[in-house]
């Protein structure tokens, strides 16, 4: 009965070392990513997307492969170079995406600006990191962040 137990006991450590592996392998290839430029950081500036995202909220943007409607991206602002807007793709054209806030009274998006060439897109939001309070992974589709009352 004791060997069983020893057997059990190694068995089940295994996956529990794989997962950590896994997660050591992931936070390195995010680390290495960052240093590479793949990964951008954004400060939430405005209520445009309230409320997915807060002002103040820190996002991290991954490389976007494939835009996909319902998904969070930041894109390049075509009146500002060098400034990103954080928005939700509402739809997906040849060449372009359409944009929008989550809050569409305080939001200039593609309802003002008109479609986003797709060449815009700098990436899609994948993690917020701040607040603390606030972090977490976030959807790639269209699923807003909720949040967490305290009333649960």
């Amino acid at each position: 009965m004791v060997s069983k137990q020893l057997h059990h006991t190694h068995y089940r450590a295994r996956p529990h070392r794989a997962v950590v592996g896994l997660a050591c392998i992931a936070g390195a290839g995010a680390a290495a990513a960052l240093c590479r430029g793949r990964l951008r950081r954004v400060r939430v500036i405005g209520d445009s997307m309230l409320p997915t995202f807060a002002p103040g909220d820190r996002l991290l943007v991954g490389p976007s492969i494939q835009v996909l409607a319902g998904q969070v991206v930041a894109v390049r602002d075509p009146r500002r170079p060098g400034r990103l807007l954080v928005k939700r793709v509402r739809w997906v054209g040849p060449g372009w995406v359409d944009v929008r806030g989550d809050n569409d009274s305080a939001s200039t998006d593609s309802r003002q600006l008109g479609p986003i060439p797709r060449s815009h897109v700098a990436g899609w939001v994948i993690y917020r990191y701040g607040p603390p309070e606030r972090a977490g992974w976030l959807p790639g589709r269209l699923r807003p962040v909720a949040r967490h009352t305290g009333d649960e």
